[in-house]
Parts: C-alpha cells; structure tokens; sequence
C-alpha cells in the first residue's frame, strides 16, 4: 500500500503475514517497491525513515510476523518537471475514461534516469490535461502498467481519478488479461508454463533474474502456448498471470529461450542452429530487420471502469516482427 503526501513524496505501509517475507527489511524493501536500490534503502534507514512497529530500524533488521513496516521515500534534489512534447499518439480506441494506446518499440513509457524527456508520458500530458497520478508515482500521470521500451503493443491509459483505481485494482487482482507474442530462440516442444520468483539481477540492477528457490523476488506466472515452429526458433503466444518487470523475457532466458535479438537477455546471437556461413548471414538479416527483442503486447481485456463490462482489444503485429517471421517461414519452407 502506497500513497502520495506531495509531489514526489512516496510513503509506503507493509504488514508482513507471510512466512516468505521474514527476511531483512532492505531486501523485502527491494523486492516490493519497484526502481529501489539497496544503497538508496540504506540512505533512507540511516535518516530513521525506515519504521517498524514504529520504531527506526537498520536496513539488516530482520522482519517478523505481524510486524508492520513503513517507509518514506523523499525526492531527489535533482528532480526533474515533466515536459509536455507534441509527439504523436498512436491511439487504438479513446472515450471519456480510458484510451488504449498502440506503442510503437522504442518509445519509453515514462521518465526516468537516462529518459527525462521524449516518453509516452510527455507527449500524454500535451494532448490531454489533469491526468490522475498513481498513488506513489508522481512521474506517471495516466500510466497503469508499463511496456518495455523496446515492446511493442497495447497500453491502457487512465484518463481519471475514478479510472485509476478502478484499473490499478484489477491489475493488482490479476483480473486484467495480457497476452503478447514473442519469437524464441530454439524449438519449444510443448505448451506450459514458467514459474518462478522475479527480481533484481545480483549483479547488475537493470536487469531481471529467476530466483526458482522463492527466497528473492516476487513470485511470477508465464503461461504459454506454441504458435508455430521454424526448427531454430519458436513462435508463442504468452499470456501473463502476473506482471514483473521484464517477466516473458526473463523467464525464457531463464529456461535456454531468449527472445531473437534480445539484447540484455542473450537472444543477440546465435543460440541454435549451423555453423554454415549462409545461416550467419540469414540470422544477420534479421537482426538488422528486428533491432529489438520479438516481443509484442498483441491483446488486452479488462473490466471497463465505469460500464462495468469486460473489453479487449488486439493489434496487428508490428512491421518488423511480421517481417522476420515471414523470413523465418521461407527459410524453414526452403530447408524442406
């Protein structure tokens, strides 16, 4: 539970009722506040704004059943005003509460470190004004859930209060229906499912890892099925039971199928196939064809926040992504 007392000050409450949750409070902290560092935890914990049972803590202090956690999170001296820009929308559906925006790759959904301008947020706040905040995330106006910058497909936008709550009651439900289409390295034999705890990589903090013990992360559900098959690459079609940061792409990492041509999961580069020149030079090509993960948000189904009743929404593939696979097919068709 979260809320805002001003701008870019976030106050969040935790009762901790489950036994998976007696860990240190920094890492619970990490593992449920979304763009936290440990360094940044220990900064808040040294200026007593980590609290416990209403007490200040450390950061190593070990959590304990009923214990009731809160913290503080204040902005950062060098916080930035959200700039409106006249970037163009790509809007599959609109009415007085919601808009469903198509995003194209590339575009990043709000700002942050490294992207302080040119997001789908500001050119949100140019065309439309007052959009409602989320309850902890001053930077975000309208936004409900996110896409990666390089995904494509559907996004669902809060256009009021009313909107907000309603949509960011049902993703936390898991009442909100997402399935995405995704080119995979190698041959996936059978439709399933991936489960495993989600969270920050050890190493490096801007990517994902499987944590499959469930002593890190939060727990996340893929659930997938088989498209079609090119020998070297698998067609699928995932459907989301939870919503992790950078979930489909790291769970197939994690079970040896990367996206094609996803850069920070591994799926640059050749994981199956020859060793034939004419097979590098095909693979080359498409990589030149997709320069991004194969990965699109193709449907979306929820609850409408006012009429009450259940919408979805689907779009096309992307140019770049029916490209490569229709290459993809006339590869595989001509090994025949």
């Amino acid at each position: 539970m979260s809320q805002n007392n001003k701008i870019g000050v976030r106050t969040y409450n935790f009762l901790i009722e489950d036994n998976s949750d007696l860990i240190r409070v920094d890492k619970f902290l990490i593992n449920n506040i979304d763009d936290i560092s440990r360094a940044k935890i220990q900064k808040i914990a040294l200026n007593n704004l980590i609290l416990v049972n209403n007490n200040p803590v450390k950061s190593n202090y070990k959590l304990k059943l009923n214990d009731f956690v809160f913290i503080k999170i204040l902005p950062e001296k060098n916080n930035f005003n959200i700039i409106p820009q006249n970037i163009p929308l790509n809007i599959q559906y609109e009415d007085d509460d919601i808009l469903i925006i198509n995003k194209n790759a590339g575009l990043v959904v709000h700002p942050g470190s490294g992207n302080y301008d040119g997001t789908l947020v500001n050119a949100l706040i140019y065309h439309y004004k007052n959009l409602p905040l989320s309850s902890s995330e001053f930077n975000r106006p309208g936004i409900v859930h996110r896409i990666d910058k390089n995904t494509s497909g559907l996004l669902v936008v809060a256009k009021n209060e009313n909107s907000m709550r309603s949509l960011s009651k049902q993703f936390l439900e898991r009442k909100v229906e997402r399935k995405y289409i995704a080119l995979v390295w190698g041959d996936v034999e059978n439709d399933g499912s991936i489960e495993g705890n989600i969270g920050r990589h050890y190493k490096n903090r801007k990517l994902m890892n499987v944590y499959p013990d469930g002593d890190f992360g939060k727990y996340a559900k893929t659930n997938y099925k088989v498209l079609q098959r090119f020998g070297y690459v698998t067609l699928l079609e995932c459907k989301l039971e939870t919503g992790r940061t950078h979930q489909i792409r790291t769970h197939f990492s994690y079970i040896k199928h990367p996206l094609f041509n996803d850069l920070e999961y591994g799926g640059n580069k050749i994981v199956k196939g020859t060793t034939f020149s004419k097979y590098k030079q095909f693979i080359n090509n498409c990589f030149k064809i997709i320069q991004r993960q194969s990965l699109h948000a193709k449907t979306l189904s929820f609850f409408h926040p006012v009429k009450k009743e259940k919408i979805s929404f689907s779009s096309d593939l992307p140019d770049d992504m029916s490209e490569v696979i229709l290459k993809w097919k006339n590869y595989t068709s001509n090994r025949i």
